[in-house]
């Protein structure tokens, strides 16, 4: 017999086949597991797969008196209480560095399609007003990547990608983080410092109650008139409220989103601006990317019911 596994959030069912040829799913499709699910069926729950922005507390967690482990899609786990699992003697999963090269390469996409305005442009030309020699404030020349001071906050293995990647373009990358690392990049002591210095501000850190609006007014504020700030972590890194002010202000100049504070849903003062690039949280959505993401899955998930510690586990801070 199958060892039962909790699908707690809806994924789409292409996601879930090669999870669903060694274990037996037992899919919510989003929906409260009680409404889907009988107690006896949920009491035998020993493991569940979840998406990490997915608020995961101590009552839920009590809904399951035999779970031994939570399984992340993904690298981010900010929706789960790892205090209450720990007290539960639960064990927490994700797939770190999985899905880095992906993000990383979302994040360069949304900087320079909000850098040169490529949506502006694009609709210059799809209106005829290009063909038609129709003049555009928006469409004058913007600065370029060579020697732009990309500021990237964050250097985990999606920060030391973008970095890389910015490098690349002959940009000057500073950073800041946690951690000062052995990197060829400047680093900054604190966020403001590393805010007042560059051009935009790349946000690669990871969802917490230490990062929750981090990114706020003053920050936004000690970017610029010329500063743009890409978000490719969590939404709720940035104050969203704030950050709309600052675009319509001009306080800065534009901003890249892949990420929101309440997904699916951007803030319609959001999507009304021209100086914004929006994603539909995407950056880890590639073919690549879902493989490794499911091989670690596979492999904590495996091990776990194999009575053996998890090779992805969540690390203590």
């Amino acid at each position: 017999m199958a060892d039962k596994v909790l699908i707690y959030s809806r994924f789409p069912k292409t996601m879930m086949v090669r999870f669903a040829e060694r274990f037996e799913l037992l899919d919510t499709g989003g929906k409260p597991a009680r409404e889907v699910f009988s107690a006896d069926e949920l009491g035998g729950i020993r493991a569940m797969l979840t998406a990490g922005g997915t608020p995961l507390g101590a009552d839920a967690m009590d809904l399951f008196p035999k779970l031994g482990a939570i399984i992340c899609y993904g690298t981010g786990y900010d929706g789960v209480d790892l205090k209450a699992a720990a007290v539960r003697n639960i064990a927490v999963g994700h797939s770190p560095g999985a899905n880095a090269a992906s993000v990383a390469d979302i994040a360069m996409t949304l900087m320079l399609a909000t850098t040169r305005r490529i949506l502006v442009a694009d609709q210059y030309v799809r209106s005829g007003d290009w063909a038609a020699s129709k003049p555009s404030p928006m469409m004058r020349p913007q600065a370029g990547m060579p020697g732009r001071r990309i500021g990237v906050y964050g250097m985990g293995e999606i920060g030391r990608k973008i970095a890389a990647r910015c490098a690349a373009f002959e940009s000057e990358v500073g950073y800041f983080s946690r951690t000062r690392y052995d990197l060829p990049y400047q680093y900054f002591p604190s966020l403001e410092a590393l805010a007042d210095w560059c051009g935009v501000l790349m946000i690669a850190v990871r969802a917490g109650a230490e990062t929750q609006h981090v990114v706020n007014a003053d920050i936004l504020r000690r970017l610029g008139a010329d500063g743009y700030v890409v978000n490719i972590s969590r939404g709720s890194v940035i104050d969203e409220q704030a950050l709309v002010a600052a675009l319509t202000d001009k306080t800065i100049a534009g901003a890249g989103l892949d990420v929101y504070e309440r997904e699916p849903h951007a803030p319609d003062a959001l999507t009304a601006l021209p100086n914004v690039v929006l994603a539909p949280h995407i950056g880890g959505h590639t073919l690549e990317s879902h493989v490794a993401m499911q091989n670690c899955i596979l492999a904590n998930l495996s091990a776990f019911f194999e009575g053996k510690p998890l090779p992805y586990e969540v690390k203590k801070a």
